[in-house]
């Protein structure tokens, strides 16, 4: 089978289409047709860190320990393992298993759920990493409730436009932080309100918003705060190491959130997506081959929702 390998450090172009030895499942696992992926930041951001902190934080001294990437997957069931109760052979699937930029990967049943009938398989494949996300740091960590006011900062990438979806779903008034290019898009999802970033600074405004979705923002936490109410919460996703360390040091009303993929919130992502209460945003479509290309795309903080990657 054909898979994307980064089996030495360097740009994105150091990542190469290869063939590898299609893999078999293991007894609790399922054998995936891969018909498309999608780009998260994890995919990327790893080309921002100097080669030093790539060693550091476990990633391999010499070369990338595991040289497969890719994480969102979409496809069709080819085979499953002895202990696999709730697949079988030919089903559409959606969910995470890391490799998934290649023809086949291998994931366990509780990473997966049944494809959303009404879309197709590129457009599932844009859900599972970003709007696990975005569900969880709305839900869980956030715990929105109808009728809060809810600012996404940084509305226009894909887990933000997740969020923005997600929290309007929850009841919420949502205002849409966005650069001036996303303003429409903004608007295509539900937001009630959009700021245009390059215009007007949030942080400074009278406005006080009950949580705030900084996704993948560069505000100091402190800055955010002041545009909190009193019983506000802010949300950091993604973003700098700064942001990280200002998250850790603010207390209770600032917290972070990192995805995690269970079956669970696929199958709740799988309903909202089926009711239309959130529609994936895709901005651009690339070929397996041209993985590098994406991420070199994303790389220039370009895109408006989710970079997809199609598996002839």
């Amino acid at each position: 089978m054909k898979a994307i390998i980064q089996d030495s450090y360097g740009p994105p172009a150091s990542l190469q289409l290869r063939e590898r030895e299609k893999p078999s499942p293991k007894e609790n696992e399922v054998l995936v047709r891969v018909h498309a992926s999608s780009v998260n930041a994890p995919d990327w951001r790893l080309f921002t860190f100097p080669l030093v902190i790539r060693r550091l934080i476990g990633l391999g001294l010499r070369r990338p320990k595991d040289p497969t990437t890719g994480y969102d997957l979409a496809g069709t069931v080819e085979a499953v393992g002895a202990a696999v109760t709730q697949f079988r052979p030919g089903d559409p699937v959606f969910g995470t298993k890391r490799g998934a930029f290649a023809e086949y990967v291998c994931s366990t049943e509780d990473r997966l759920a049944p494809k959303p009938a009404n879309v197709s398989f590129d457009v599932a494949a844009a859900v599972p990493v970003a709007a696990l996300t975005a569900l969880q740091a709305v839900r869980n960590v956030a715990k929105v409730q109808p009728g809060q006011k809810v600012l996404v900062n940084g509305a226009g990438g894909g887990v933000g436009t997740f969020a923005v979806q997600i929290a309007k779903a929850f009841g919420a008034e949502v205002t849409a932080v966005c650069s001036t290019r996303n303003q429409e898009m903004a608007r295509s999802i539900g937001a009630d309100h959009v700021l245009d970033y390059t215009r007007e600074d949030f942080t400074t405004g009278a406005q006080r918003y009950d949580v705030i979705l900084n996704v993948n923002g560069y505000q100091s936490i402190f800055a955010c705060g002041r545009a909190l109410t009193p019983a506000g919460t802010y949300v950091w996703i993604g973003g700098s190491l700064k942001a990280m360390v200002q998250t850790w040091v603010g207390g209770r009303r600032f917290r972070g959130v990192m995805a995690n993929a269970n079956q669970k919130d696929l199958l709740v992502l799988k309903d909202l997506v089926e009711s239309g209460k959130i529609v994936p945003a895709i901005d651009r479509r690339y070929p397996l081959r041209d993985v590098a290309e994406a991420i070199t795309y994303l790389l220039g903080r370009h895109a408006s929702g989710k970079v997809v990657i199609t598996v002839p």
